[in-house]
């Protein structure tokens, strides 16, 4: 009996195994959380709390990477220590870079917010995959960076919080339930139907903060770095300026100038500091101008706890805080 039961085991073909799969940043463990769902757990790289721009991987998180049957991040642009990773990945091992994916919508920084027709959509008009409007002509970008020189990422170019736009997500979804799909054949109805259902979700939720914040998207606000450029435009928000360029950036004096004059005009209700970030010069930056300081942004969901639900998670506490604060 015991002869017969191995004959049958070793005669029985062997399932395909689900990937295993390792992301980034929490959005997009998120999705990709969301589209694999009860067939297994992606693996989040960046550590709750941590820098998405500057971040060193354990030893084990690098193993990781190096075995991994699809990686799932946004690009260099974003997490420039996960490229020196995939480095040491077997020529052809899967990976899927959302940036420069067929299908995302790119903002240039700098960009104003109300070019998008987008605003409030869960889908997006674009045939050739990017987004290719033409930069703010007011926009001080590529001036005023610290004495030092210091910046937190390059700031020419396309903007790579991409995941801001929920319209990006809805495409995501569809090339990560795609990708899985062609690793693992045999679980491809359960990828897409996953991919289909959270979709749906996403457009819902989509059409909620749009109505949320469709009453204050002309009221300006200052945010403390500029990450908001995606989000802005999707559902119209009027963005004034930002206290640094980048995440880890030194304002310099020239800029902190400036920006304090477009604070005493008035015309700002709000300004947001951000988690991570010492909420010390947002504070100095308000301080008798009238402007309200808002709750902290959180634009990679470092605060968040991990899993499918972070992504609208991270999308609804950012419209709450603005709207809660444009409304005060």
């Amino acid at each position: 009996m015991r002869y017969i039961i191995t004959a049958l085991l070793a005669s029985t073909p062997a399932l395909a195994e689900v990937p295993r799969v390792v992301t980034d940043i929490p959005p997009v463990h998120a999705l990709v959380a969301q589209v694999m769902g009860e067939l297994g757990q992606p693996e989040l790289l960046l550590a709750k709390g941590a820098d998405e721009h500057d971040f060193q991987l354990r030893p084990s998180q690098a193993a990781a990477v190096a075995d991994a049957g699809l990686v799932v991040w946004i690009g260099p642009e974003l997490t420039p220590w996960l490229a020196s990773a995939l480095e040491t990945r077997p020529e052809g091992a899967a990976a899927l870079g959302l940036l420069d994916a067929e299908g995302t919508v790119l903002r240039e920084y700098g960009e104003k917010a109300e070019h998008d027709d987008h605003a409030g959509e869960a889908g997006h008009d674009d045939e050739a995959g990017h987004d290719d409007h033409g930069h703010d002509d007011h926009a001080d970008e590529a001036e005023h960076v610290d004495e030092a020189g210091h910046d937190g990422h390059d700031h020419a170019g396309a903007d790579p919080h991409v995941w801001l736009d929920p319209g990006n997500a809805q495409v995501w979804l569809g090339l990560i339930a795609a990708e899985l799909s062609r690793l693992d054949p045999e679980n491809a109805a359960t990828y897409a139907a996953n991919a289909a259902a959270a979709g749906t979700e996403l457009a819902a939720l989509d059409a909620e903060l749009a109505a949320r914040l469709a009453p204050v998207k002309d009221k300006p606000v200052v945010t403390f770095h500029d990450a908001y450029g995606y989000f802005g435009a999707h559902y119209g928000l009027t963005f004034a300026g930002s206290v640094a360029l980048g995440d880890a950036a030194s304002p310099g004096a020239a800029r902190l100038s400036d920006l304090r004059a477009t604070l005493e005009a008035g015309d700002v209700l709000c300004i947001f500091p951000e988690v991570q970030h010492d909420p010390a010069l947002v504070e100095q930056m308000a301080e008798g101008t009238g402007a309200r300081i808002g709750g902290a942004l959180d634009p990679v969901g470092s605060s968040l706890e991990p899993g499918p639900g972070a992504y609208a998670a991270l999308l609804t506490g950012m419209a709450t805080t603005i709207a809660d604060c444009l409304e005060g």
